[in-house]
């Protein structure tokens, strides 16, 4: 599957690169990781997010979301921010911060 490069460089614009961030190609997806944790990632158009399982409701909630079903079993603690939700930059940031902000809560890798 291929992802929308487009996405990735507003990603890459405010996560930034190198140092703490990294991405890695995985399962036709793109991620970026955060001290070694995946934080978020664009599969096709859309973009994946770790919100961790007890935001995952909250998160949910939220325009465009929903659960991250990628093999058939939902990954908790995922959501998928569907690309019409990600059109403005204030939102794509916010689930970027989110991302960023449950990685970094977990140990360094």
């Amino acid at each position: 599957m291929a992802y929308d490069e487009g996405l990735a460089e507003r990603i890459r614009e405010r996560l930034g690169q190198g140092g703490a961030v990294v991405e890695k190609r995985m399962f036709g997806c793109l991620v970026f990781l955060y001290h070694g944790n995946m934080a978020v990632g664009v599969t096709g158009d859309d973009l994946m997010v770790r919100v961790g399982p007890e935001a995952a409701p909250d998160a949910l909630a939220r325009p465009g979301a929903r659960i991250f079903d990628f093999t058939g079993r939902p990954m908790r603690g995922w959501v998928v921010v569907d690309a019409s939700a990600l059109v403005e930059d204030g939102p794509l940031a916010e689930w970027i911060d989110r991302g960023r902000a449950f990685a970094a809560g977990l140990p360094a890798k």
